[in-house]
């Protein structure tokens, strides 16, 4: 009984082989899925260019695991087209030869601050900021009366120095009379001659005293030395007002206003040295201000500097606007196109 089912148990020896066929197909898959692999792993010429929707065709460059793609030739012309700049080259064939633009600030040539020559108070100011002023206008009157005080006390030594010089040669003359018929001795007649020297001697520097103490009052009188527009005003009335500063941070006020010609202006530019060769002393250009676009005024360069800058690595250059209007506000960024031509300076211009 045992033996009849161990033997029905048992596997037959043609049922424990393995069918071959199904193995081949295996590895025969195995075989095609690798030779793939390696077909596209190995780089071929046209695998750095790639065509997108639209036609359009950029260049693909692999670093690491990350694929950064970068614009084609024509890609890159339209992107630094559109990108700001602070200079740019005109296109060849440009009817206004335009070989630079660069932003600068419009400032005026003269700019003045009127300081007081001594220390002293404001009494009045009678301008404001923007107020329009003319040569030899007063504009600021200072405290005087310390200084009227002291002329009138020199006025009344001065008028006692001419008493004792009219008494000196009234003496002096009776003396000499004297003398001439021997009563008086010659020595005594020297002594008079010379107490009239010395009484006109104090006359003098009396007079000098009263003409010091006027040149204070005449300074305490401040008045616009051009024709301009005050930009600033920058003290009050009842201030105290001096030449110079004591240090810390709070100070006298060192300056009373300022003032300067909106009619001479000019456009400062400071210029990348490698730029500097494009650029000439009576280059002819044109100023287009921010604040108006639609605005140009003709100009030329005036100024260049002779010493650069070596931090910023640049080189200062002054444009003069020629025939400037209200438009053109100092402090306002204004753009400069240089041009090839070159331009005759006007007179009166200083270059």
């Amino acid at each position: 009984m045992k033996s009849d089912k161990l033997s029905q148990l048992r596997i037959d020896p043609d049922q424990k082989a393995r069918p071959k066929k199904s193995l081949w197909t295996i590895f025969l898959l195995v075989g095609i899925i690798t030779a793939a692999a390696l077909y596209y792993a190995i780089p071929r010429k046209g695998d750095d260019v790639r065509i997108f929707a639209g036609g359009g065709k950029v260049a693909a460059k692999a670093s690491g695991t990350n694929n950064q793609v970068a614009p084609s030739s024509a890609a890159q012309t339209k992107t630094t087209a559109s990108s700001p700049s602070t200079t740019s080259a005109a296109a060849p064939g440009n009817s206004d030869d335009v070989i630079l633009t660069v932003p600068g600030y419009v400032i005026p040539r003269e700019r003045i601050e009127l300081s007081p020559r001594f220390m002293g108070t404001v009494n009045w100011i009678g301008v404001k900021k923007g107020d329009a002023v003319t040569n030899g206008q007063t504009v600021v009157l200072l405290d005087d009366s310390e200084y009227q005080a002291r002329l009138n006390e020199t006025k009344g030594r001065f008028a006692s120095a001419k008493a004792a010089a009219e008494k000196a040669q009234l003496q002096f003359e009776r003396v000499r009379a004297l003398a001439s018929v021997s009563i008086e001795s010659k020595q005594q007649e020297d002594d008079a001659r010379l107490d009239v020297v010395a009484a006109r001697a104090v006359i003098t520097e009396l007079e000098g005293a009263m003409q010091w103490i006027q040149t204070y009052i005449d300074w305490c009188v401040i008045k616009s030395p051009i024709n301009g527009v005050v930009l600033e005003k920058l003290v009050d009335p009842n201030e105290l007002v001096t030449p110079q500063s004591f240090g810390g941070t709070r100070g006298p006020s060192t300056a009373l206003i300022s003032v300067a010609d909106l009619k001479d202006l000019q456009v400062e530019i400071d210029l990348n040295e490698a730029d500097v060769a494009k650029v000439f002393v009576g280059q002819k250009c044109r100023v287009s201000p921010e604040a108006y676009p639609d605005k140009t005024y003709e100009g030329y360069v005036a100024e260049k500097a002779p010493e650069a800058n070596r931090q910023k690595g640049t080189l200062q250059v002054k444009v003069q606007i020629l025939n400037p209007d209200k438009f053109l506000t100092p402090e306002l960024t204004a753009k400069v196109d240089f041009l090839k031509t070159e331009v005759a300076v006007p007179s009166g211009k200083n270059t």
